[in-house]
Parts: structure tokens; sequence; C-alpha cells
């Protein structure tokens, strides 16, 4: 978990038990103080729902980007390969020519 993840839950985390803490320690009713755990409750379940769906959302989108980035590499890898086999094939092309070249001499020069 990173440092900033683990911030935000500590952060989380506190601001609920202080808002259990302040609803147990108030001078109040039984039944209003169990209320009030409920909404406090539905509160914090609330935020970290949001903040989950929030970072789970920021970890599609950096997969997401990540991928782009990947396949952008791979077709680029591609079109280098193409080009290079291309100079290849020319190369070796021309190492053909001198070849036949040189055998034509040879076969002159036996004849």
């Amino acid at each position: 978990m990173s440092n900033s993840s683990s911030t935000i839950l500590g952060l989380l985390a506190g601001t609920a038990i202080g808002a259990v803490a302040g609803i147990l320690f108030a001078p109040d009713k039984g039944s209003n103080t169990r209320k009030k755990l409920v909404e406090q409750t539905n509160t914090v379940a609330g935020t970290v729902t949001e903040r989950a769906a929030h970072f789970r959302d920021q970890i599609i989108d950096t997969m997401a980007t990540g991928k782009m980035k990947l396949e952008d590499r791979i077709d680029s890898m591609v079109v280098d390969a193409s080009h290079k086999t291309e100079d290849i094939i020319t190369i070796l092309e021309e190492k053909l020519k001198m070849l036949k070249a040189k055998n034509k001499e040879l076969q002159d020069a036996k004849s």
C-alpha cells in the first residue's frame, strides 16, 4: 500500500473513531445515541465507498495509460523491425549481386 493510501486510510479511521467516541460520551438518550451512531456509520461508509471508487478509477486509468504506452511501444518496435528487415534484404541483394559478379569472373577465367 502506498503512503498516500495509508495516510487516507488513517485519516478515515481516525475520523470514524473520533465521531464514535464523541457520540458515545455525549450526554444524550440511548436511542438518540444509537441513531447518531447509525448516521455517522452511514456517513463514514459512504465516504469510504466514494474514496475507494475514486482510487479504483485512478488505478484503472493508470493501467489503461500503461497499456496504451505498451501498445505504442510494440507498434514502434514492429515498424522498426520492418524497416530493419528491408535494410537487411537490400544488403543481402547487394551481396548476392557481388557474388554473382565474382562467380561470373571465375567462370570466365576458367574458360
